[in-house]
């Protein structure tokens, strides 16, 4: 079932990160499927967040889409080469936003294979937020959609973590952050090997 706008709305972004952990992902390209595990997430969060892009509010035209209702999604080129996508949430003009950092494979793995040109039994196929938008087939294009649309979507397919399994720690290359980038902010299954960074506790 795919999640309803409403559940985006929720302005508890620590939250959503940690509850989109186990939902599914799905893209649809040209007829084809592919949809992946949301094993990883980073919460940013919003204006007052000196790791996201909104911080100090911010606008650009690049940021602009972090100030929508949530439930859209904000996709943007990181270091020229991998799309990153996020997840907009909480209400208008309140830009929090959750980083989808990796992905277990679930549908259309032979399709992943080739994108990515390597078995799914490697976990570098959807390990990481640029592997992941890349084995999905993400780029720009994918900036700015509704996730309630035809062709990207969450759904909830029942798998759900006890807060034992959920790991949290600090972000991912967000030095920039100062004291922001300490923040717990990180959130991981524990032991799954799609994890982009080494399990550490």
């Amino acid at each position: 079932m795919k999640l309803p706008l409403s559940y985006y709305s929720n302005q508890d972004v620590l939250f959503l990160a940690q509850n989109l952990l186990g939902k599914v992902l799905f893209i649809e390209i040209n007829g084809e499927t592919t949809a992946g595990i949301i094993v990883e997430t980073e919460a940013y969060f919003g204006v007052q967040d000196k790791a996201s892009h909104a911080y100090g509010g911010r606008r650009t035209d690049r940021t602009e889409t972090l100030y929508s209702q949530g439930g859209i999604s904000y996709v943007y080129l990181c270091y020229g080469i991998h799309h990153l996508f996020n997840v907009v949430t909480s209400l208008k003009d309140d830009p929090h936003a959750v980083l989808v950092r990796a992905v277990e494979p679930l549908i259309g793995k032979e399709i992943m294979e080739l994108r990515r040109n390597m078995p799914v039994s490697k976990p570098a196929i959807s390990a990481g937020p640029g592997s992941a938008s890349k084995a999905l087939g993400i780029d720009r294009s994918f900036n700015k959609k509704d996730l309630n649309g035809n062709e990207i979507w969450i759904e909830d397919h029942g798998i759900s973590y006890t807060p034992d399994e959920i790991i949290s720690g600090p972000r991912i290359g967000v030095a920039y952050a100062q004291e922001d980038a300490l923040l717990p902010w990180r959130f991981f299954v524990k032991g799954n090997k799609y994890v982009s960074k080494p399990n550490k506790v």
